[in-house]
């Protein structure tokens, strides 16, 4: 009860808060933006007195206190400006459509993704089982947590992963929340947010039921041409249809073998990485802010926009860059196009949007961000995402890669970006025509970047930056497809050719979603899950775990204890060095006996045996057995404690 206090009072002080900042927008705008903001004020009042209390029950009160502070003060400012009464000026019909029923759904989602336990054991979805236990070590790491915190998977490194969006479910875990719950209830909120902010994103750009709609469901239910290759494999072996919802990832947007990679945002972005979620959340009232600045020509937006975008880059770094590079872009427009007598005043609101953003961002990049991908190495020059092999020679020809993956909204990209010429749309005024072609130089800019530069270790992650240029592209596209449909009045045929390019749009992104309701699979065993209360109930908060390196480590994800050396799949991928602690982790595991000097050095307290440390390394167990303390087994689980570092003995 505490932790969902503790959220909703965050929530009514976010909107307070942006009810008196923009007092001119409908009601419902307002809302959606107060409940954004209400989350970031979470994110990140509780992480600044972490640095100096701690990331404590304290330092969430207090925060919560200094949001209510900050609200307060905001209405007192404006408690004379004139409020807009309108809920909305859009049909109430239109969000409640397009919304509910997503937000409907990404709750089933979460409810069956996060931790759904059955006979002990807990069970996650397709989409969760990879990603879901970085997230999940993270949030319960962070109770009580020194500020500059570190990486739970190896004592010690700098936790530069972008984290607030999981530090979010630690602040309602130090008020009592569930681990399960408090994912779920944060996730599908953010989820909510992301559909309401998209669909008031774009009525706001195109003023049209029709394009709206298109953009919503060519946003959410995208996929691109892999659908094809399903069916021919149906066509060869009928099984392979049942493969779709039975494999694992084997839907048509997600084949690395086939290189289809442009995965549906709902299943595999938004569904398992949080971070994203949590960016997106953010990024989106952004794109609005900038696009309604642009537009409106007032220095007000402007400077809530710098403070906005200056608290992303923790929240998701990927987000901060596409939208400063969707900035720039914009900026580029906007002076070119402006009269000369405006330029000024156009390049003054920028800048002033960009000295507030860049101050506030770059103590972040310098602690976090840069020490992490630019010292790890990660930068490097590559041409065409996951289409290029290494050696500068493409998989597939570029052209059949983006349509195959995209679909056929690819080859409207530039159509739709230019399609806001001066008097060629009904209803669109020549403001939000030129918002059309800002927005579309501007995902030129993350296109290209995201074409030419490759940021982590993994190039895969470059989609982050895709997206966004994709969703900068919707609204344009939405009202683009309507306008060509209107066009073709009196054509035969033109309603089965629109129904055809949106079947080939969104076939393969609604399989994808089909597969993910209905998969599940056990994250940990009845014996694991025992081990990670025992250890969460009776270690200190402190204390350090001998454990393999297996992604699903129930000591670090469950119980949020540090381990010597977590798994590859997370750290290489965040650009940390981690060879070093892998050796020494195998040496104490394998010859215990020889390595008191390593146990002593990593303050190791604890061990955990399961069948994964069995298989992937030669343990000892008869040392552990000699010279530990059995304090918690169940079948082939084992946890020893060892040097005397232990309370009451539980064996089952």
């Amino acid at each position: 009860m505490g932790s969902v206090l503790l959220l909703v009072g965050y929530l009514l002080c976010g909107a307070a808060l942006m009810d008196a900042l923009l007092p001119g927008r409908t009601r419902l705008t307002r809302l959606w933006l107060g409940l954004c903001a209400g989350l970031i004020e979470m994110m990140w009042l509780p992480t600044l007195l972490a640095f100096a209390m701690r990331f404590t029950l304290p330092a969430q009160l207090i925060g919560l206190g200094v949001a209510i502070g900050l609200a307060a003060l905001a209405q007192m400012k404006t408690r004379a400006a004139v409020r807009n009464k309108r809920w909305t000026d859009m049909p109430a019909w239109l969000p409640i459509a397009l919304v509910v029923p997503l937000t409907l759904l990404s709750a089933y989602l979460q409810y069956t993704h996060v931790l759904r336990e059955a006979g002990g054991a807990l069970y996650v979805g397709q989409s969760t089982y990879g990603d879901l236990c970085l997230h999940l070590g993270i949030a319960t790491s962070l109770r009580g947590a020194a500020y500059p915190p570190t990486y739970s998977l190896l004592p010690g490194a700098l936790l530069g992963y972008p984290f607030l969006g999981d530090s979010l479910v630690t602040s309602m875990l130090l008020c009592g929340g569930s681990l399960r719950l408090s994912f779920i209830l944060s996730g599908v909120l953010m989820m909510a947010l992301v559909y309401l902010g998209f669909v008031i994103f774009c009525w706001d750009l195109t003023q049209s039921r029709a394009a709206t709609v298109v953009a919503f469901v060519l946003m959410f239910v995208n996929g691109g041409l892999g659908f094809i290759y399903a069916l021919d494999g149906i066509g060869k072996d009928a099984t392979a249809f049942r493969e779709i919802f039975t494999g694992f990832y084997r839907t048509p947007t997600n084949q690395p073998d086939l290189n289809l990679r442009w995965v549906n945002v709902l299943c595999d972005m938004m569904i398992p990485q949080r971070t994203l979620l949590a960016g997106w959340m953010a990024l989106i009232p952004a794109l609005w802010m900038l696009a309604t600045a642009a537009r409106e020509e007032d220095a007000r937006p402007f400077a809530i926009l710098g403070v906005w975008a200056g608290a992303m880059p923790m929240i998701h770094t990927h987000s901060f860059l596409a939208l400063g590079l969707v900035s720039a872009g914009a900026m580029a427009y906007c002076l070119f196009h402006a009269p000369k007598s405006r330029r000024r005043g156009t390049l003054t609101r920028f800048l002033l949007y960009g000295k507030i953003a860049v101050a506030l961002a770059l103590p972040q990049l310098l602690t976090w961000s840069v020490p992490q991908t630019v010292k790890g190495g990660a930068l490097k020059f590559r041409f065409n995402w996951v289409n290029n092999k290494g050696d500068g020679s493409l998989i597939d020809g570029y052209c059949w890669f983006w349509i195959k993956n995209v679909g056929l909204i690819w080859l409207m990209m530039v159509p739709a970006a230019l399609c806001g010429r001066r008097g060629q749309a009904k209803g669109v005024d020549a403001r939000r025509q030129a918002a059309f072609r800002m927005l579309g130089l501007g995902a030129l800019a993350v296109y290209v970047v995201a074409e030419l530069v490759q940021f982590q270790p993994n190039e895969y992650d470059n989609n982050k930056l895709f997206y966004v240029a994709y969703m900068a592209m919707m609204p344009a596209m939405g009202w683009f497809l309507v306008t060509l449909f209107n066009r073709l009045k009196g054509v035969p045929g033109r309603a089965l050719l629109a129904a055809a390019f949106l079947l080939a749009s969104t076939l393969s992104g609604a399989l994808t979603i089909g597969r993910e309701v209905v998969s599940e699979y056990q994250l940990f065993s009845p014996g694991e899950v025992g081990a990670a209360r025992y250890a969460d109930e009776n270690t200190p908060p402190d204390a350090v775990f001998l454990t393999g390196t297996q992604h699903k480590n129930p000591i670090a994800a469950l119980a949020g204890r540090s381990i010597v050396c977590g798994t590859p799949s997370y750290l290489f991928f965040h650009g940390i060095d981690y060879s070093a602690q892998y050796l020494d982790l195998a040496r104490m595991l394998e010859f215990p006996g020889d390595s008191a000097e390593l146990f002593e050095k990593y303050g190791v307290g604890y061990a955990f045996i399961s069948s994964y440390e069995r298989t992937d390394f030669a343990v000892d167990e008869e040392w552990f057995r000699a010279n530990g303390e059995l304090v918690y087994a169940q079948g082939d689980v084992c946890l020893y404690a060892l040097g005397g570092v232990h309370r009451n003995s539980t064996e089952s």
